[in-house]
């Protein structure tokens, strides 16, 4: 380099190395929560979570089936295939804003044939050459374009990991509602052929003349209205299969059924940690933020744009008549310059352009305060849900007990003409009332278990998203 072009150089990195336009980026206050307000109660701890057990946790439910099911899904689901395009898509626009840091180099070649009038002599020019042009980033504004382009990407990751905990969660949570609709199938089916056995008895005592037609009657509309129960539970069933196919990928139709098996039973004990562990983990809480910090470095940007811009341009080519004196010492042309823009007068669209991404953060700094209120809802949620299904999952198990004895007891009272047929119908109904609420609190419990998983944030880790 020529002691005339040092200058320049120095010129150049001094500006490059300026400050950037806009304000800096600082992560917003989260809520003082020290603690959740649910009380720790049915196998509940306040310790802090494993976060091997929150990354996998379907595993602590121990059913073979459901963690073949989570691996089926995270190879085929759609949604997934989307969310790692959209990182594609982020990575590639981060390439677009990178690029604009460096000079740009074209190569250009010409051959041009003239002449003047009908009768003028023919002239030939040819040309080639090398053109450089290279904007500064006086004021930083490439380097905030870059900044939210890298932040998109990390909200892209975040929107893949947010995607993962919300498919395996629905994938387990499909399951166990198929399992519950059969676990209530089986009840609904026990208690068909329980109740065709107190039909028949009608019908054998009132054929003996110990009973009425009325019993037969009220018998057979019983059986009648348990055998009802039963076509609607084969389509919840139906749908929760349907259901489990898509989130895998695969069509309804080559899904089959699950294999045998029952309702996965909650562990004994669940760590939830504190509510800042939370916020740290939740994927849509840190894609909430990552697209506050783009949108903030958006304002440099657009502030950038009302100040004045440097161009530094040059280029080195051949210029010849003749195309064999193109590569001659006497046919190279080189030319350098630099060149100043200010923007002056634009009536106010470049100012009413950086009002525009100001309100956008501030849209964008309001949806992270609702993602993170939100994510606290969440948990608050889940930690009740589980612990009162406990609770209401015990009292049916004594009112299942307690049904049962009083519908043998009804049986045998009945036989010995001790008391009316209607008394064995309402113990029958309540029995099979209370098995049916066991079973459905039975699936609850875990559904709100996985609910709690899916509101910690569990489901994810980084290594599971795609690399930065």
């Amino acid at each position: 380099m020529s002691d005339a072009r040092w200058p320049v150089a120095v010129i150049c990195v001094l500006l490059t190395a300026g400050c950037a336009a806009g304000p800096d980026y600082v992560h917003p206050n989260d809520p003082d929560a020290p603690a959740w307000h649910a009380q720790m109660e049915g196998g509940l701890a306040a310790k802090p979570a494993d976060p091997a057990t929150l990354a996998a946790w379907w595993q602590t439910l121990d059913d073979p089936v459901l963690a073949d099911l989570i691996a089926r899904a995270a190879a085929g689901n759609p949604g997934l295939d989307e969310a790692r395009a959209r990182v594609r898509e982020a990575r590639a626009s981060r390439g677009v804003a990178g690029a604009a840091r460096f000079p740009t180099l074209d190569l250009s070649g010409s051959a041009r044939s003239t002449r003047a009038g009908s009768g003028g002599a023919r002239t030939e020019l040819y040309t080639a050459g090398f053109d450089a042009g290279w904007e500064l980033d006086v004021f930083g504004g490439v380097r905030r374009s870059v900044e939210a382009a890298t932040a998109d990407v990390q909200a892209a990751r975040e929107g893949y990991a947010d995607v993962l905990v919300s498919l395996f969660a629905e994938v387990a949570l499909n399951y166990v509602e198929a399992r519950t609709f059969e676990a209530r199938l089986r009840v609904a089916s026990a208690n068909l052929d329980a109740q065709t056995e107190t039909y028949d008895l009608a019908r054998w005592r009132a054929d003996a003349g110990l009973a009425t037609q009325f019993d037969v009657a009220q018998a057979q509309a019983s059986l009648e209205e348990s055998r009802a129960r039963i076509p609607s539970l084969q389509s919840g069933l139906a749908a929760a299969r349907n259901r489990l196919a898509v989130l895998l990928g695969e069509p309804p139709s080559a899904f089959g059924d699950l294999p045998q098996g029952t309702i996965v039973v909650a562990p004994r004990s669940v760590a939830v940690g504190v509510p800042a562990d939370t916020l740290r983990r939740r994927p849509d809480v840190r894609q909430a933020e990552r697209q506050l910090a783009a949108q903030t470095a958006r304002i440099g940007v657009a502030q950038a744009a009302r100040l004045p811009s440097l161009n530094l341009t040059g280029s080195i080519g051949l210029e010849a008549l003749a195309a064999g004196d193109l590569f001659t010492a006497q046919s190279r042309t080189d030319s350098f310059g630099a060149g100043l823009l200010a923007p002056i007068f634009h009536f106010g669209a470049l100012k009413s352009a950086v009002e525009v991404q100001d309100a956008r953060t501030d849209q964008a700094l309001a949806a992270y305060r609702t993602a993170v209120l939100t994510a606290l809802e969440d948990v608050e949620n889940a930690l009740t849900a589980y612990a009162r299904e406990q609770e209401r999952r015990g009292s049916l198990v004594i009112a299942t007990d307690a049904a049962t004895r009083a519908a043998a007891l009804a049986q045998d009272q009945y036989t010995s003409g001790l008391i009316d047929f209607s008394d064995v119908l309402t113990a029958e109904r309540n029995l099979l009332s209370f098995q049916d609420e066991l079973a459905q609190s039975d699936g609850e419990v875990t559904s709100d278990l996985i609910r709690l998983y899916k509101a910690l944030g569990g489901g994810w880790t980084p290594e599971a998203t795609p690399p930065a």
